[in-house]
């Protein structure tokens, strides 16, 4: 395969990704999983840029230099900066003003400075390998964050870029030797591995893609959407080691149940958003009172439960207290008006003998209790005497 073909088959190669990006995010939309993301927008971006670019270059001699040399690279650079934007942006950073629109202008100036002033075609091919293998370097750092934790395939595709960015970054060195051997070879070579990226890098990005959206549902699955705190099942699955370590001897671990005072009238006088904002409020002033090893959860409407490993009935009744005046003392200011909230908690600890049922049915009792004596207070539930 020649130069111009495999020209070609990038230009064709990178306008079919944009298609299939097309598809792929209507058959994100058809299944109820919103508007493209900006990620993906800035990922489209990038091949067409890139498909823009190899078709000028492909052209070369049918359109006027100026266009199919610095203006086609200037566009590639481009592209390949927006693929490494996209990379970031997915790992939830954004480093295109810092980084990479920068390193873009650099590149851009280099190269059209060497092809004003005439420089050898050696020197041009150097500055786009360090250029291109710049922004591929940009990208596989994205991917690489968090290597321990990386997935397989997200380890796949760091050692795929480096090791074609090698390739990249060796066709430029080679085109600064005075007699570059095979150098139809080394172009192919090039070119080739820009191939190669253009293939991994799209398909690996589809796959993350997919990785993201399955990790994201698995994590839906124990995570309330509202609060971002744990449902009853992610709070049932923290909760389960904490019942086996209550069958040994050790420091005692305190469960509260807290539920909102009146929490239907907020919904029914000021509507459901303000509901939600209510929730999302009171979660955040219980949170400030927590440690970093207690776990809250929302097990339904206005009801949350709180785990507080190593604390004893005394002490979780503190934590309560101070709950329970942290959520008085901070009003939540909705569209319509300031809601002024209470809170009434059961306190417990769990013993050798619960079960989920019995432990959650002793709390419960107590924030029953808690209710039936005017609401905003916290009740002990009843210590069984050796």
């Amino acid at each position: 395969m020649d130069i111009k073909t495999l020209l070609l088959a990038l230009a064709l190669g990178n306008l079919s990704l944009c298609a299939a990006l097309f598809f792929f995010e209507a058959g994100a939309r058809q299944a109820g999983s919103g508007q493209p993301a900006r990620v993906h927008a800035t990922w489209a971006r990038a091949k067409q840029l890139q498909a823009l670019a190899w078709l000028l270059l492909y052209l070369r001699g049918v359109l006027p230099d100026v266009i199919t040399i610095p203006f086609a690279n200037a566009v590639l650079f481009a592209g390949f900066a927006l693929d490494a934007a996209a990379l970031w942006q997915q790992a939830g950073r954004r480093v295109w003003r810092s980084h990479l629109a920068p390193a873009l202008g650099v590149a851009v100036c280099l190269y059209g400075g060497a092809w004003l002033l005439q420089a050898p075609a050696g020197g041009r091919i150097a500055i786009a390998a360090l250029a291109t293998g710049f922004f591929f370097v940009a990208g596989a750092a994205a991917l690489g964050r968090g290597w321990r934790h990386g997935t397989p395939l997200r380890r796949y595709l760091v050692v795929l870029m480096l090791a074609l960015t090698i390739a990249v970054l060796g066709r430029g060195l080679l085109s600064l030797l005075p007699a570059s051997p095979a150098p139809l070879l080394v172009q192919a070579i090039g070119v080739g591995a820009l191939y190669l990226m253009m293939l991994s890098n799209a398909f690996g990005y589809l796959l993350l893609a997919r990785e993201h959206e399955q990790g994201e549902l698995a994590r839906l699955e124990v995570v309330d959407p509202l609060t971002d705190v744990p449902n009853r099942r992610g709070f049932y699955a923290a909760l389960t080691p904490w019942l086996a370590l209550a069958r040994r001897p050790g420091q005692p671990t305190a469960l509260v149940i807290l539920n909102l005072d009146q929490f239907k009238r907020i919904n029914d006088n000021y509507g459901h958003s303000a509901g939600d904002q209510v929730l999302k409020a009171m979660v955040d002033v219980c949170k400030k009172q927590l440690r970093d090893s207690d776990q809250m959860g929302r097990l339904g409407g206005a009801e949350f439960a709180i785990l507080l490993p190593r604390t004893g009935l005394e002490d979780a009744t503190l934590v309560a207290e101070r709950i329970r005046n942290a959520v008085a003392a901070q009003p939540v200011k909705a569209e319509k008006a300031v809601i002024n909230l209470t809170a009434s908690l059961g306190v417990t600890t769990i013993r050798a003998d619960d079960s989920t049922v019995s432990l959650f049915k002793r709390a419960d009792e107590a924030l029953q209790a808690a209710k039936q004596a005017g609401r905003n207070r916290v009740m002990e539930a009843e210590v069984i005497k050796p």
